[in-house]
């Protein structure tokens, strides 16, 4: 039977101990690592998913997490090396992939982070994710209708992730149906979702 405990603090302690029986488990380490990463101690967090990734190479989920940590230090050249690292030991992991062409998008190579999505979707279609940050590429690139459907699948299977619907209400501002446009730009909020204010009153000036 698995153990329940009343908080993180308790939860840590208890791996701890394991570890101090077990120096070498790199998934005691992992779990260390997430736990930390759960109360946003991001450097003990690193710490012990750097040694996971030390005793055991091959973790690929250690790599995504100290990409995801790389991230959040605005590293995006760390996390793109790190999720690339993922792929190596884990080639069919859908989320490195995902990650990989968030970071390329935001690097501003929305031709290379659309292969690297495809990817992705190729080892899970339904990854809400990786699909999100396609319709944010198609819209980079141009190719609005592209954009749309991937857009309408994120909705469809995560009917609360706001950034998919903020971008519906941009595709459907560049496609003139301001009442669209109007419509999902309420969705977003409503999933607590921040729409820039310039954007929601040109939707305004335009109903």
């Amino acid at each position: 039977m698995e153990q329940t405990f009343d908080n993180l603090d308790d939860y840590i302690a208890d791996l701890k101990a394991k570890l101090d029986k077990n120096s070498g488990c790199a998934n005691t380490m992992y779990n260390l690592g997430v736990a930390y990463l759960s109360k946003r101690e991001f450097m003990d967090a690193e710490r012990y998913f750097l040694a996971a990734v030390s005793e055991s190479p091959k973790m690929a989920e250690a790599y995504v997490q100290l990409g995801g940590i790389a991230l959040q230090r605005d590293d995006l050249e760390g996390c793109l090396n790190y999720n690339i690292q993922a792929t190596k030991e884990r080639p069919f992991f859908a989320v490195p992939w995902g990650n990989i062409g968030f970071v390329q998008l935001q690097m501003g190579d929305a031709d290379k982070a659309l292969q690297s999505l495809k990817r992705a979707l190729k080892y899970d279609p339904n990854f809400a994710q990786a699909l999100s940050t396609l319709g944010s590429c198609h819209i980079a690139l141009g190719d609005y209708d592209e954009a749309e459907k991937a857009l309408q699948k994120v909705v469809d299977l995560q009917p609360q992730f706001g950034p998919a619907w903020n971008n519906l209400a941009i595709v459907s501002a560049h496609n003139k149906d301001w009442k669209k446009a109007d419509e999902y730009a309420k969705k977003a909020q409503e999933s607590r979702f921040e729409v820039p204010e310039e954007f929601l009153k040109e939707i305004q000036e335009n109903l």
